[in-house]
């Protein structure tokens, strides 16, 4: 048996099964598709900066814990499987082009100044001068830059080679790995999961934890749990280059370029209530191609090399649901982190596997439990 059957095969799920079997615990992850292949796979990679010590917050420690986490993370998988997962701490811009977005990007900058973050102010000469590829062409005319702000510490990293170093570690760390796994029933017995009914048998362990990013809440629900988690689903598109053209993420807005070292640029993304249908539309690849040549005029001449949709598990009220499920001892759920699952993947992993294995988690689990 088992010590701990995690269902849910993304980022989250894998991260945690990772940390768990280096503590020696013998793991299983079972997916309904194939493993890291949803949201995990589908998002940009960006590791926006953040400080762990400026807040009391447990949200904020675990976004600057996983600034503090992903460098070394990178290092040890490379180190484990000789996958480079990308990580870049290649600096993020913040641009703004009306009075009004520029005077809430200052309030915005201000306050990263105030949690210890190096922030630059520049203006339309100094963005142009360090980023040349920005620099608007004629035709069309692109609105106006009013103000930019550039963060040096943020960083990258590339969602499925990240995803096949998580794979290959577990594997090397003895985590048993199921694609494909359709859950007929849940079996309780007083305050107990006990087992899951599947179409090839039943699969036991003596915990259990529900990683199944915007699918956890119908499933959770087959339990009587409430813990809504809602699919957002988001557009992406992704040009090919000779060479990057910026060589910073780029952000206006809740949309966003991003570079890869290859050449590779990424711009997204929509965010969209359409349930669990993960299709592209016209519309929507139109307006970001739109955007990210109008921000990136290089791109004007650039393929669009693939585009595709994810879905985002979003939670009621922004927080990740993280804890032990209420009425069942042994089992537990980490799901509903929204924009950020592979960023804060990293200290997640940490807290849940210390939770699971009867540790008392470092960061204070209470904001983000299920029934809050």
């Amino acid at each position: 048996m088992h010590d701990c059957l995690i269902i849910g095969g993304g980022v989250i799920g894998l991260s945690l099964a990772w940390d768990l079997a280096r503590h020696g615990k013998w793991v299983q992850v079972i997916d309904q598709q194939e493993p890291g292949r949803a949201a995990s796979w589908a998002g940009a990679g960006m590791i926006p900066a953040a400080s762990s010590t400026a807040s009391n917050h447990p949200f904020e420690q675990m976004r600057g814990l996983a600034c503090e986490l992903h460098p070394r993370l990178a290092a040890e998988l490379k180190e484990l499987t000789g996958i480079d997962n990308g990580y870049r701490r290649c600096g993020g811009l913040h641009l703004a082009r009306t009075p009004g977005e520029a005077a809430a990007l200052s309030a915005w900058a201000t306050a990263q100044r105030d949690v210890g973050l190096e922030v630059q102010q520049l203006d339309a000469a100094n963005l142009y001068e360090r980023e040349p590829g920005l620099r608007p062409s004629t035709t069309p005319p692109a609105p106006s830059l009013v103000s930019a702000v550039l963060l040096p510490d943020e960083a990258q990293l590339r969602n499925p080679r990240h995803l096949k170093a998580l794979l290959a570690a577990c594997e090397k760390s003895r985590v048993t790995i199921s694609a494909n796994v359709a859950i007929r029933e849940y079996v309780v017995r007083g305050d107990e999961l006990v087992d899951l009914q599947t179409e090839s048998g039943p699969l036991r362990a003596r915990q259990y934890c529900f990683t199944a990013g915007a699918w956890t809440g119908q499933i959770l629900q087959r339990l009587g749990i409430a813990a809504p988690v809602l699919p957002i689903r988001g557009q992406m598109v992704l040009f090919g280059c000779e060479r990057p053209p910026v060589s910073r993420i780029v952000n206006e807005g809740s949309r966003y370029v991003v570079p890869r070292d290859d050449g590779c640029v990424l711009a997204g993304s929509t965010e969209e209530e359409v349930g669990f249908d993960t299709s592209t539309t016209e519309e929507a690849i139109a307006d970001l191609t739109a955007f990210a040549r109008g921000l990136v005029p290089a791109l004007a001449a650039a393929t669009i090399e693939k585009t595709w949709a994810g879905l985002r598990p979003a939670p009621f009220d922004g927080m990740p649901y993280m804890g032990r499920l209420p009425r069942l001892k042994n089992a537990f759920v980490s799901a509903g982190h929204f924009r950020s699952g592979l960023y804060l993947s990293a200290p997640a992993a940490i807290v849940m596997s210390q939770l699971i294995r009867g540790e008392q988690p470092q960061l204070d689990m209470a904001p983000f439990r299920v029934g809050r």
